[in-house]
């Protein structure tokens, strides 16, 4: 099998996951139980989306040597805050938590908010899917000298030392399936670190005893002096 074949192996399975999951949900449908019904209609619309954002983000790459996407000054907290309240419900029907903290007035930051926002998702929701049950992964926001951390740590196996080593490069060069992290190929780090690289902001990966933190570095806003 060629590389190309294999990404796209990789690329087909991850898409395949949450369709064969919206089958599943659909068999439990229950009419004479309303509650489990709404229930399950509530998983279902939360794992389409997720599926569609994916479909969305390879879309994105394809356009980015389009110039699509203009990089402006953001506020990153708020971005977080869009993110958290996305995957709240998801945590929370998984038994887990995502914690934010973010440094008090924390500057702005130049970034693509769409890009920054799936970068964003991809790492919180990696971190949803190596946690343990009734484990809490945390989204922190703080200034390092002239740029800004986003950084979410999870309580996950161990990351493979191949990967985190690419990740040290800033980028993945195509997806990746991802030993002793089973239920993802890697496909949303790839999306994450194609848009962090078009954005120029560095991303990687801390490896810790007991989890993974992965973060992207953004260029602080700073105003032209005016003559």
């Amino acid at each position: 099998m060629t590389v190309e074949e294999r990404s796209l192996s990789i690329v087909a399975h991850d898409l395949k996951s949450p369709l064969v999951t919206m089958r599943q949900l659909a068999l439990t449908l229950d009419p004479a139980s309303p509650i489990s019904t709404e229930k399950t209609k509530q998983s279902l619309v939360t794992v389409s989306e997720r599926a569609i954002r994916q479909v969305n983000d390879l879309v994105k790459i394809a356009r980015l040597e389009d110039g699509l996407f203009q990089m402006e000054p953001v506020s990153i907290p708020a971005i977080c805050d869009d993110v958290t309240r996305e995957l709240q419900y998801l945590y929370r029907n998984n038994h887990k938590q995502l914690k934010a903290k973010y440094q008090s007035r924390a500057p702005l930051a130049i970034a693509n908010r769409e890009l920054l926002h799936s970068i964003i998702y991809n790492f919180a929701t990696n971190a949803l899917h190596y946690s343990d049950k009734d484990t809490i992964a945390t989204l922190t926001v703080r200034q390092r000298q002239d740029k800004i951390r986003i950084n979410i740590r999870d309580k996950g196996p161990a990351l493979p030392t191949k990967i985190w080593k690419d990740l040290q490069k800033g980028w993945l060069d195509q997806p990746t399936a991802i030993a002793m992290r089973p239920g993802s190929s890697g496909l949303g780090l790839y999306i994450a670190t194609k848009f962090a690289r078009y954005m120029h902001a560095p991303v990687g990966a801390t490896r810790h005893r007991d989890g993974t933190s992965f973060y992207i570095d953004l260029p602080i806003s700073t105003q032209l002096p005016l003559f």
